[in-house]
């Protein structure tokens, strides 16, 4: 993992690993800077009364808290768990989880061309980490598009590595849209031109659209792919051929965004 600066930023959420617990309150290392020691008192353990702390907290585990004190002539540094919601805790948990295993892939990328990890970093690392925000980010981009860290100025052996490592370990990113279709027909075969409508919103890209029953003359259309632009774009031509193939048998629609 790339270094980051010798010491947190008040309201930043950290990873760390509880050490110590104690009546008082929690000692705990920061994963993410070098377990780098910090506290967490009592009254930032949760929110209320806390009668015994280790209802919460127990030594060995791993805890996402936020900075709310840096003291950096002291070093000094305090926590809270109760100022972080369960949103917050678990976005920062797989980003934590991501990074890790961007730390591995790079060591494979590393291994192959005989650098060490440092080494790696320092060559290319850390600019794919200024380039795209992180370093599990390049690897999803190299997955999502083969040719884009070249097309971004970067150079040398190192890009085709790297390139290979993450189309062969990380699955690119899958992105949803959804709209409801309205259609109808008056006729006794009704239902055919219905079915046939809503086959011919599937058969436009088949495996990625999804028509989904809501309730009649109401049906879900979904999209899922790696790109939302794209993602939008097949939702359109799904939802106009299946407009297209009920109002030309003489029936009824309307498509709108959910």
């Amino acid at each position: 993992m790339p270094l980051r600066g010798e010491f947190p930023e008040e309201g930043e959420h950290v990873v760390a690993t509880v050490q110590s617990v104690r009546n008082f309150g929690a000692f705990v290392s920061l994963d993410e800077y070098e377990n780098r020691e910090a506290f967490i008192h009592l009254s930032e353990v949760a929110t209320g009364w806390v009668k015994y702390i280790r209802d919460y907290i127990r030594e060995g585990q791993k805890i996402v808290a936020r900075i709310i004190h840096v003291d950096r002539e002291s070093k000094q540094i305090d926590l809270s768990l109760k100022r972080i919601n369960e949103h917050q805790r678990r976005e920062k948990l797989q980003s934590w989880k991501n990074e890790q295993r961007a730390d591995r892939l790079l060591t494979v990328v590393a291994q192959g061309l005989k650098l060490d990890l440092p080494q790696a970093y320092q060559q290319f690392g850390e600019g794919l980490v200024e380039k795209y925000g992180s370093l599990f980010k390049a690897f999803e981009v190299a997955s999502l598009e083969p040719k884009k860290l070249t097309q971004d100025g970067f150079k040398g052996a190192w890009v085709q590595a790297f390139t290979k490592t993450a189309r062969d370990n990380i699955s690119p990113p899958k992105v949803s849209v959804s709209g409801i279709l309205e259609i109808a027909h008056p006729g006794p075969d009704g239902v055919i031109f219905v079915r046939k409508a809503l086959g011919d919103a599937e058969g436009v890209t088949p495996g990625s659209v999804e028509v989904q029953y809501v309730g009649a003359p109401k049906y879900r259309v979904v999209v899922t792919g790696t790109q939302y632009k794209q993602a939008e774009e097949v939702l359109r031509k799904a939802s106009d051929a299946a407009l297209a193939a009920i109002k030309g048998a003489g029936g009824r629609g309307s498509f709108t965004h959910a």
